[in-house]
């Protein structure tokens, strides 16, 4: 039934295509912003990419998640959805994966403009960089669907998602800063690896949380 849900989420989302064009022309124009209002030199603007990624990612991720769950939305769908006699806690866990593709995707196709408008090298340690982002993007979506699922029955969800999610995904966008600081400087990973542990707490428990939970959350 799992994969069942994921196979809805993406086939609807690659016929329309809404989340990840949204999330990408949305993804440049904020590297764009960023590229022709740096007007200092690369040492000083390596010390700030990596807070600079994370943070059009936190706006990025808020644009997704609402289109995710706006589907659903619309004609009230989300009602005959958990009507079936499915576990309920699956339908997060489709959203949560979908979610973390999506926002991946998006990222494998700013990575480039980002690092070639901004003049910044790539990491030294590719595999390792891949590695952690991927772990991080599992943190910002497991966060980001609990809330999501929370918000999207609110009048003004609009509004109440951005309000919910930023505290929320606060600790892991000061984690993913540091972690990939870290790696841009070369440094070895005792230094960095208590935030790391930070990020796969937060998987852990919003992982479970939101399995646990989204049976109340969907209810009116």
């Amino acid at each position: 039934m799992f994969f069942t849900l994921l196979k809805k989420e993406l086939f609807i989302e690659f016929r329309s295509r809404e989340v990840t064009l949204s999330m990408l022309v949305f993804g440049l124009s904020i590297i764009l912003a960023f590229a022709f209002t740096t007007n200092v030199s690369k040492v000083i603007v390596a010390n700030y990419v990596p807070g600079m990624f994370w943070i059009m990612v936190l706006f990025v991720t808020v644009l997704g998640v609402h289109r995710s769950f706006a589907y659903e939305k619309e004609f009230d769908a989300f009602s005959m959805l958990i009507s079936a006699p499915i576990d309920r806690g699956l339908i997060f866990v489709a959203k949560w994966i979908s979610g973390f593709i999506f926002l991946t995707l998006m990222e494998i196709l700013v990575a480039i403009p980002f690092f070639k408008f901004l003049l910044i090298d790539f990491p030294p340690d590719p595999f390792l960089a891949i590695g952690t982002t991927l772990l991080i993007n599992l943190a910002i979506m497991a966060v980001a669907s609990l809330v999501s699922g929370i918000a999207m029955r609110a009048r003004l969800s609009e509004v109440l998602l951005p309000v919910l999610l930023f505290p929320l995904l606060s600790p892991v966008i000061i984690s993913a800063t540091k972690i990939s600081a870290g790696i841009m400087a070369g440094d070895p990973f005792k230094l960095w690896q208590i935030w790391l542990l930070i990020i796969l707490s937060i998987i852990v428990i919003f992982a479970l949380v939101g399995y646990t939970l989204f049976d109340f959350i969907t209810e009116e």
